[in-house]
């Protein structure tokens, strides 16, 4: 049984509700997606779903079909636990990303966060560039980034990683834990508070399983040992997953990315380098491209040791990945509203025909 309000049903998605209260559907939440199925939180328990048919033939893409966090309208079967998903309520926020290959296409990995807790290890696999690009996503999500610096009982020098950390991790808390050693898992409490929602992103072996089970305080999930041979985990988590907490927030947990490639991003990267940015306004000339121009205030700043070169490096990097992407989505919905428009008019003409018969 799932009190719907415990797991952030406010009274804006009652409202957004309304027109499928009157069609005799119920409110429900994503918990874990399938590959043709989905487990959906109701109030009287958890049911298996699958799509109705026009949700899916009006979706344009996967990111206009149900992801992980999502509130979703369920005609529910009679006397099963079962039901069909008609509709998705609109997203507080989302964490998305390209989808892994080839095509261009957005991926959501969770919806409805208030908080992404980025999940980095204290071992030789700490990266600097890596927690950038998750910043990026994190803060165009719309909620709000931690960084967890997990295994502190394996360093020895926590607070230079700290400092390290917070160069790139502007204005984000940076919170050291250590599950054997109960560190710094009060200050991770306080964002779990009853009806929040936090999603935990990272990458495989950095130990978001080990803190599911902590929050949960039961072996929710399986823990593998680290790999002597490269010091990185094994995986453990295969998919997205809607945990209720005993306390009566919502955690959701999420494989580890291999991948992590952006999707369109147009606030999350002035939140994440907000520091360059306020350099550059400093720049002799506004059209600065930083690449060490007279009275570029960006390189002075590289050249008295305030700022790190590779953070310039890879802002660059991210800007010219963040505009192929722009234009290869712009193109997408080019063609996409090409085909639309091309439908309507192939019904046109088979209406016309029809009505000369």
């Amino acid at each position: 049984m799932y009190k719907l309000e415990s797991i952030w049903m406010t009274a804006e998605i009652i409202r957004d509700f309304e027109d499928y209260y009157l069609q005799g559907y119920k409110p429900g939440r994503v918990a874990v997606e399938h590959k043709h199925s989905y487990r959906v939180w109701l109030e009287d328990g958890e049911h298996l779903c699958t799509l109705s048919g026009k949700l899916t033939y009006e979706a344009n893409g996967r990111d206009e079909l149900p992801a992980v966090g999502d509130w979703v309208a369920v005609k529910v079967s009679p006397g099963e636990m079962r039901g069909t998903i008609q509709g998705i309520l609109p997203r507080k926020s989302k964490f998305s990303r390209k989808a892994a290959g080839q095509v261009t296409e957005e991926q959501i990995v969770a919806a409805n966060i208030d908080t992404v807790f980025i999940v980095n290890s204290l071992n030789d696999d700490l990266n600097l560039r890596r927690i950038e690009r998750y910043l990026l996503l994190a803060w165009e999500s719309g909620s709000n980034p931690v960084i967890i610096l997990s295994k502190a009982d394996l360093d020895s020098d926590i607070e230079a990683k700290i400092k390290l950390v917070s160069t790139v991790a502007i204005g984000v808390p940076v919170i050291p834990v250590s599950i054997l050693e109960g560190t710094g898992m009060n200050e991770l409490q306080l964002y779990l508070a009853p009806g929040r929602t936090v999603a935990l992103i990272g990458s495989s072996g950095v130990g978001k399983s080990s803190l599911v089970n902590y929050f949960t305080g039961y072996e929710k999930q399986l823990v593998k040992e680290i790999r002597e041979s490269d010091d990185k985990g094994k995986h453990t988590t295969t998919h997205r997953e809607m945990v209720l907490l005993p306390d009566g927030a919502v955690l959701i947990d999420t494989p580890g990315m291999r991948e992590l490639q952006l999707w369109t991003s147009e606030e999350g990267i002035s939140e994440s380098f907000a520091d360059i940015d306020q350099y550059a306004a400093a720049c002799k000339f506004r059209d600065c491209s930083h690449d060490n121009e007279p009275g570029c205030a960006v390189w002075t700043a590289i050249n008295t040791g305030s700022l790190d070169e590779g953070r310039l490096s890879n802002y660059k990097k991210l800007q010219k990945e963040l505009a192929y992407m722009d234009r290869k989505v712009d193109k997408k919905a080019q063609a996409e509203e090409k085909r639309h428009w091309k439908n309507i008019n192939k019904e046109i003409r088979q209406k016309a025909k029809h009505n000369r018969k």
